[in-house]
């Protein structure tokens, strides 16, 4: 259906391009019972043609059509207005090109054949959007080392100040995730060690038997293995800073050992017979309460009482509630940037759900709920809607079944709305077990690996968009296998 020329171009909200005659004539009625102008286009290089003299706020094109294609027009559009949401129809067998259009910057992709009540849903949406991102202003987003606007925050800034010119050690306490290494960097920049190294060592992650050397370093031909001889974190901090995270989870003979080093100033490499002098400025960091620990015997108390010399508490993120936009403003920008595509913005709806979330995993999880909106969130402005399922289902907005659920988790990272570390599922796992045998069950080994395959085929279903050739390939499954997993674990997928 040929547009008619006369009609003012201003007044077309929405623009519609496809070689599909009846796609175009469908869609022209459906925004026009919607109340919304439009103007529709048999190709590519009509619609390149009037963007010379005009504009919508909303493009939506197919993906192949003869000439130019879709791909290559959203890549016009894009270089000529880059906050114009561009909505991409594809067929099927398209799909594989859909990807190229989300690089390429799409708002959405529109599969056919489509819903066309769900179709103008979209296009509202995107009209939204370009009202929204019309309507904004660009501030310049400065960024200093650690961000806080709230009272408990000013307190850490002070004493970062009053500490800038002492060598003392210092505590530094406060729940995981909530910045330790982030204050223990900027207690070393505004040192004056600040020109020699900063060198962190996360006292938990390091295994018992190795975590010896790993501090002091070890002399050749110390134990099997040690084929040459390597210097140890304190050496490799001399004249610096030694960051000592986790430190309550250090074994008992390691606590002797650096209650040594921090009283006499001198250490041994393991195997060693040559004192080394310690000069590296000690900052230690736990998320546990040493004093308790102190009092049931699990900590040395003369070496809490070394480390202890200045204490820092870093608040939990829901005792500075009000630096949550702050933080997620920088966070999403910081993830934009990292992965090259425009920084996406909070609607005020989506402000206040940030700050009613409870965040058990302090800043860390905001930073990376925040990564996670940059990749998925289908629009530049972030609404309610677009947050993990487990997270709306926390603030009562989104109820879903089990198998939902668990698909989205394993989609969006399990239990938080972030991905967790690679050995935090075991340990998870390792407590399910333990649950389930203290209550006496039986036949574990069926349920959990149905819960497995439930988890890691959904997710590879949810990822691919439901294509099992797909999944199935990505899973290292074959075609009956994958089909006949979906029946049995009841994963309703289907290949559209």
């Amino acid at each position: 259906m040929k547009q008619d020329p006369a009609q003012d171009a201003e007044t077309a909200q929405v623009w519609v391009v496809d070689d599909d005659r009846s796609i175009r004539w469908v869609l022209e009625k459906a925004l026009s019972r919607a109340n919304l102008p439009s103007r529709v286009f048999a190709s590519a290089a009509e619609v390149l043609e009037a963007l010379e003299t005009a504009k919508p706020q909303v493009l939506v094109s197919d993906i192949r059509m003869p000439g130019t294609g879709g791909i290559e027009l959203l890549q016009e559009v894009k270089r000529r207005a880059p906050s114009m949401p561009v909505i991409i129809m594809t067929a099927y067998s398209d799909l594989e090109s859909a990807v190229s259009a989300f690089q390429g910057g799409a708002f959405e992709y529109l599969p056919k054949p489509f819903d066309v009540d769900k179709a103008i849903e979209l296009i509202r949406r995107a009209l939204d959007e370009s009202l929204q991102v019309a309507g904004a202003e660009e501030e310049p987003l400065e960024v200093p080392e650690i961000l806080g606007q709230a009272a408990a925050m000013h307190d850490v800034f002070r004493a970062i100040g009053r500490l800038s010119q002492s060598n003392a050690t210092v505590l530094i306490t406060g729940e995981s995730g909530s910045g330790k290494e982030v204050v223990a960097r900027a207690l070393h920049r505004h040192s004056s060690r600040a020109a020699r190294p900063f060198i962190a060592l996360n006292t938990a992650a390091i295994p018992r038997d190795l975590l010896e050397s790993e501090l002091f370093g070890h002399e050749r031909g110390a134990f099997t293995g040690a084929q040459a001889m390597r210097r140890g974190r304190f050496e490799q901090a001399e004249g610096g800073t030694l960051f000592l995270d986790e430190i309550g989870d250090m074994p008992a003979e390691l606590q002797t050992r650096l209650l040594r080093v921090l009283s006499d100033g001198f250490y041994y490499r393991v195997g060693g017979h040559q004192p080394l002098k310690a000069d590296a400025r000690v900052i230690a960091a736990t998320h546990q309460n040493l004093d308790e620990q102190v009092r049931e015997g699990r900590f040395r108390e003369d070496l809490f009482h070394r480390l202890n010399v200045i204490r820092l508490r870093l608040p939990p993120l829901r005792e500075r509630r009000e630096d949550i936009p702050l933080l997620a403003r920088h966070f999403l920008a910081r993830s934009a940037k990292e992965l090259g595509v425009e920084s996406k913005r909070l609607t005020e709806e989506a402000q206040q759900f940030l700050l009613h979330l409870q965040f058990p995993g302090n800043v860390r999880q905001l930073e990376n709920l925040c990564h996670w909106l940059t990749v998925l969130a289908p629009a530049q402005w972030v609404r309610v809607e677009d947050f993990p399922l487990e997270l709306r289902q926390e603030r009562g907005l989104a109820p879903a079944s089990a198998t939902e659920t668990m698909m989205h988790a394993q989609a969006s990272g399990a239990g938080n709305g972030i991905a967790p570390a690679p050995a935090d599922w075991r340990g998870l796992l390792r407590s399910e077990v333990k649950r389930r045998l203290e209550a006496g069950e039986s036949g574990i080994i069926d349920s959990l690996s149905d819960d497995f395959e439930t988890v890691v085929i959904g997710g590879a279903l949810n990822h691919v968009r439901g294509r099992r050739m797909e999944a199935a390939e990505r899973l290292g499954l074959g075609r009956n296998t994958i089909t006949r997993k979906i029946r049995e674990l009841r994963l309703d997928h289907s290949d559209e």
